[in-house]
């Protein structure tokens, strides 16, 4: 028995040792790329796609190809759940000397969204699952609903960006923006930006409605903020190249930004601060040629309340 134990305890080690190997190779071929030897983690993927509900589906078989990321060690694994470090050792050495001797462990836990799983309590059965070829573990699933899909294959930026499209689409649909504006370059390179837009076109349809008779239909605010709000400040953007200070942010990011700003200005300077001169210190204050950019977005995002989600009827006739 003692030798029997001895031999399993030295594969186990071996085995520990080359996924080690692995994992030090992947991450030189991903230097370029290194999200691409990245787990996704769980909670910034919630964050981003913001699921409406979590059903428990129970005991489940899961193919090991689609568990992407983690709840708590995402940093620990790399893409293939391959150890990152040597404090995993002793973990992952026993899992595998059960595993190896044939002896049962529980189900993993996991979460399921956009089609693919992060583990929620397991992740070193599922590295050792993953580096012996294993296709299939057995799990228990919480599900959490979102219409966007996700490649297992994503990084953190495509799957950001695959909510932008979304969002993009689902704006236009629902408020025939394209229809009414004609423009179709709304584009953000962030999440969660054309809710904020979509807030923007409401407290601009309340203020129009404090001097009307008659409640102003949402489509007729769009127009009014579209022409009379959005098209300046993007006037004003590009007439001083503000986008210069910013590579990479669309002029839409920009709009978002500097009316926040311009906000903040007011509030110190007085209400009628002007919006060029908003912009002008915006960019003087934060574009890149000064280094602070990162700084100041950092900030800001802190601060932005996050919107409600908004209901899908919003189309008000006229009494």
């Amino acid at each position: 028995m003692t030798g029997e134990r001895s031999i399993v305890h030295i594969q186990a080690e071996q085995n520990f040792n080359s996924a080690r190997n692995k994992a030090w190779l992947a991450r030189i071929q991903n230097f370029m790329e290194a999200e691409r030897d990245n787990l996704l983690s769980f909670n910034e993927v919630k964050d981003m796609l913001k699921p409406r509900s979590e059903i428990y589906q129970g005991m489940r078989t899961v193919p090991i190809s689609k568990i992407v990321g983690s709840e708590g060690r995402y940093r620990d694994f790399n893409r293939f759940f391959l150890p990152r470090s040597d404090f995993l050792r002793n973990r992952w050495e026993s899992i595998n000397r059960a595993q190896i001797s044939d002896i049962p462990l529980p189900a993993i836990r996991l979460y399921e969204i956009g089609g693919v799983y992060f583990v929620r309590d397991g992740n070193h059965r599922v590295s050792v699952a993953r580096y012996e070829g294993v296709e299939e573990i057995d799990a228990e699933v919480i599900s959490l609903s979102t219409e966007i899909k996700i490649n297992p294959s994503m990084t953190p930026d495509e799957l950001a960006q695959a909510v932008i499209n979304y969002e993009k689409i689902l704006f236009y649909q629902e408020t025939f923006f394209g229809i009414l504006t004609g423009d179709n370059t709304l584009n953000f390179t962030q999440p969660g930006r054309y809710d904020l837009v979509y807030h923007h076109i409401e407290a601009h349809k309340y203020y129009l409605n404090q001097e009307e008779e008659e409640e102003l239909l949402f489509e007729e605010a769009l127009v009014s903020w579209y022409n009379d709000v959005y098209k300046p400040i993007i006037k004003i953007i590009e007439e001083n190249k503000i986008g210069l200070n910013f590579p990479g942010r669309s002029s839409s990011d920009l709009y978002v930004w500097i009316v926040q700003h311009w906000d903040f200005l007011k509030k110190e300077n007085g209400f009628n601060f002007a919006l060029a001169d908003a912009a002008r210190d915006f960019s003087e204050r934060y574009g890149n040629s000064k280094g602070r950019f990162f700084r100041f977005l950092a900030a800001l995002l802190s601060k932005l309340f996050r919107p409600r989600r908004r209901r899908r009827s919003r189309r008000k006739k006229r009494k």
